[in-house]
């Protein structure tokens, strides 16, 4: 339960850097105030046996000043904080957020791309992997104070769920889902 919120000031973070650029284009002088954050993965993560996806809700609280509620569904992911390769670190959320212990050779690369263009700039680059009951040794949930909830969508319902605007959701989200529904119908024909 979320309860006792204030608006405050953002003094200094360990995530965000308020940015001001100034340039000229076409001759004309021009200012973009920006933040600079760090890059992140995310995972798209299909559980075979139970024929669905598997994605996360959690508080976000941009989205609870735009919607009154906070709470949004998207990939497993993570912020690229630590000098390691993408692909580790897109491993070692998967086991803390969702709780699945996937082999590295087994986190498949999908494409990396920009997300927050007009303020922020970063480069989330997705991966795929399957998972099964024997991958699974933990509930997930995050760690630390993170409260993270492990969600289930049936592939049948992954459309529909993309698609409806009473669930806050994130691009990457409906994207992985579009990219994920698009090669099961390829690989179905082969």
């Amino acid at each position: 339960m979320i309860q006792e919120i204030t608006v405050l000031p953002c003094e200094k973070s360990d995530y965000v850097r308020p940015k001001r650029l100034s340039y000229r284009q076409d001759g004309i002088l021009k200012t973009w105030d920006m933040v600079e954050v760090h890059d992140s993965v995310a995972i798209l993560l299909f559980h075979a046996e139970h024929d669905s996806l598997i994605v996360v809700r959690q508080f976000r609280p941009p989205v609870y000043l735009k919607n009154g509620e906070g709470y949004t569904y998207e990939l497993c992911a993570g912020i690229v904080d630590k000098d390691k390769p993408l692909r580790k670190i897109a491993h070692e959320e998967v086991l803390e957020e969702c709780g699945y212990d996937v082999p590295l050779e087994r986190i498949e690369r999908v494409t990396s791309f920009y997300t927050a263009v007009g303020f922020a700039g970063s480069v989330q680059t997705l991966y795929y992997a399957v998972v099964d009951d024997s991958m699974k040794v933990s509930d997930g949930g995050g760690i630390d104070v993170e409260a993270i909830e492990v969600v289930e969508i049936p592939r049948c319902e992954a459309k529909h769920f993309a698609m409806d605007e009473t669930k806050a959701k994130t691009p990457g989200l409906m994207f992985g889902f579009s990219w994920f529904l698009e090669k099961f119908e390829v690989l179905k024909k082969h």
